[in-house]
């Protein structure tokens, strides 16, 4: 029942557009955001990667407010950001900051009344919150109490709370078993399906590529690569390609145009220089075995990653 008015409450409206415009922003000499600019679109959620120090946490605090930047804007729809409308974003930063000595159920009450919420309207979100988070036996638990784990989810759910319209999520998946990780990800889906811009980091790639529909990947202050997930794949797919024999590929090795990149038996993972060189080694490869497989390979978030912050 929590679960239904939940959904029903949280509604679908047009998808919004979060968009950050150029934003410069240093600390004393040291550039950490060096003109950055990119797009979350409601309805979809969007991956923040790039490793520590790269510039993610300073970017989602401009995002939101918290940090001015030294130059560029940050805009939902076309209007540029003020406080107003700052209070309608939902923000999980990475270090806790739930009050230790509040129970569970009433921190989500009190923060949802803190965002003009009716006691009714906050006690229906917390309710659905919790069952969708399986925290409902953890309702009267202090917070300082909760596992971990929990303690995550309760972060989460306070983000969500006061059915906010834009979400910017500082690595929500970190601490999270499986399960719990599909139960999160369920109610970020109900929200980008409801027309939100869903916006989270993460340093776990596996998860990233598993779950987010757009990436932008971050490097030294920089925007390295974004778009999405099948047009960052497709872009590094182009001069790779999977060979599996019914014999020896290591033939494979002394190829002109062919860097091996891995090799096993009858298998090989190749990049070549050009695609007449891709026609050649299957011609090559058709004439030595039985060709059980040749396809274009699609690599993985933790590849691209590599290549494109180099």
């Amino acid at each position: 029942m929590c679960h239904r008015h939940w959904l029903r409450t949280v509604g679908t409206m047009n998808p919004s557009l979060l968009e950050v415009h150029n934003v410069t922003r240093s600390y004393g000499s040291r550039a950490v955001l060096k003109d950055v600019s990119f797009a979350v679109r409601g309805g979809r959620i969007t991956g923040f990667v790039g490793s520590n120090g790269a510039g993610k946490t300073t970017t989602m605090r401009v995002i939101l407010g918290v940090l001015a930047p030294d130059s560029g804007s940050v805009t939902l729809d076309g209007q540029q950001l003020g406080e107003g409308q700052r209070t309608r974003f939902g923000y999980m930063p990475e270090e806790r900051g739930l009050y230790p000595k509040m129970k569970l159920a009433e921190q989500l009450v009190y923060l949802g009344r803190l965002h003009g919420m009716s006691s009714e309207q906050a006690k229906a979100s917390t309710d659905g919150l919790l069952e969708r988070l399986s925290l409902t036996e953890r309702a009267d638990t202090l917070v300082e109490a909760l596992s971990l784990g929990n303690q995550q989810r309760a972060q989460i759910a306070a983000a969500l709370v006061h059915e906010p319209e834009v979400l910017v999520l500082d690595e929500p998946f970190s601490g999270l078993d499986p399960l719990a990780v599909e139960s999160v990800l369920a109610v970020l889906k109900d929200r980008a399906d409801a027309g939100v811009p869903v916006l989270f980091s993460s340093h776990q790639l596996d998860i990233v590529e598993r779950l987010c529909d757009d990436l932008v990947v971050i490097a030294d202050g920089q925007i390295r690569a974004s778009g999405s997930r099948e047009q960052l794949r497709s872009e590094h797919a182009k001069d790779r390609f999977e060979l599996q024999v019914d014999g020896d590929a290591g033939w494979l090795q002394s190829e002109k145009g062919v860097t091996v990149l891995e090799f096993a038996g009858g298998y090989a993972l190749f990049e070549v220089d050009s695609p007449a060189t891709a026609q050649r080694v299957l011609t090559s490869a058709l004439a030595k075995s039985p060709v059980l497989r040749f396809t274009p390979s699609q690599p993985s978030l933790a590849t691209i990653f590599k290549e494109v912050i180099k």
